[in-house]
């Protein structure tokens, strides 16, 4: 797929996923904000980019837990090019523990504040630019724990709770962003690790989840691809990120 001059917002990009969907639009010739809660990560991958890849970045600090520095995120985007073509909404805090003690006020505060209200809050500052697109594109890695009923992770209930209002999000803009031709797409893996074998046995790794990314972004504009959902056999102990 050739990303050529598509101008690409990623979030949660200092590690990981984030990271590697970064590096991936890059190559294929993508101009990258990225941005993470740790600047020095965020910088990091932006040398990364900068260094090997085909396209560009340009690294921000954002915490999505924080609703002015996601103002400050859009605002720096928005000085920077007059239209986006791909918001990638893929940082999410995250815990672990079954019972609600398991994390403290501020904790659940964190995961909810910032998935739920920093996803909204983003996609509403980022989305004239998306507008002033000729081909917009919004992903959002949601997870599992969003869909109804799921109950397979080890992740704590807030971040169940943050990843629904995420879905509810997304699915209802997916409805009213249609008919202006924005596509809202939305993947909903189960726990997945980093590196591992790729095969029908072991879990669903990062690499996977970021094709899917790629693959939706790159088909033709008649193709709305809602909802990537993926199977799970079994429960595991693995990280949505």
């Amino acid at each position: 797929m050739n990303f050529e001059g598509l101008r690409v917002a990623i979030t949660g990009a200092g590690r990981d996923t984030g990271r590697l969907l970064a590096t991936d639009f890059a190559a294929r010739g993508a101009q990258v904000y990225l941005s993470a809660r740790d600047a020095d990560a965020a910088r990091a991958t932006a040398e990364l980019i900068n260094r090997d890849g085909r396209g560009w970045a340009e690294a921000f600090r954002c915490d999505l837990a924080d609703p002015g520095a996601v103002r400050e995120f859009a605002a720096a985007v928005a000085a920077r090019t007059g239209h986006l073509d791909v918001l990638v909404n893929n940082a999410a805090a995250y815990a672990k523990g079954p019972d609600l003690a398991d994390a403290s006020d501020e904790t659940v505060a964190d995961l909810i504040g910032g998935a739920a209200t920093g996803t909204t809050l983003l996609v509403k500052h980022l989305l004239p630019l998306l507008r002033a697109s000729a081909r917009p594109d919004i992903v959002n890695l949601i997870s599992g724990c969003g869909e109804p009923g799921h109950h397979r992770s080890t992740a704590h209930p807030a971040f169940y709770a943050a990843k629904h209002a995420q879905a509810g999000l997304a699915g209802i803009l997916s409805h009213r962003l249609r008919p202006e031709g924005i596509r809202v797409i939305s993947l909903f893996p189960p726990d997945f690790v980093q590196d591992g074998p790729r095969t029908a046995q072991a879990m669903l790794t990062a690499r996977s989840v970021a094709d899917c990314v790629l693959f939706a972004v790159g088909q033709p504009r008649d193709c709305f691809i809602r909802e990537f959902r993926f199977e799970q056999e079994q429960a595991s102990l693995g990280s949505p990120a």
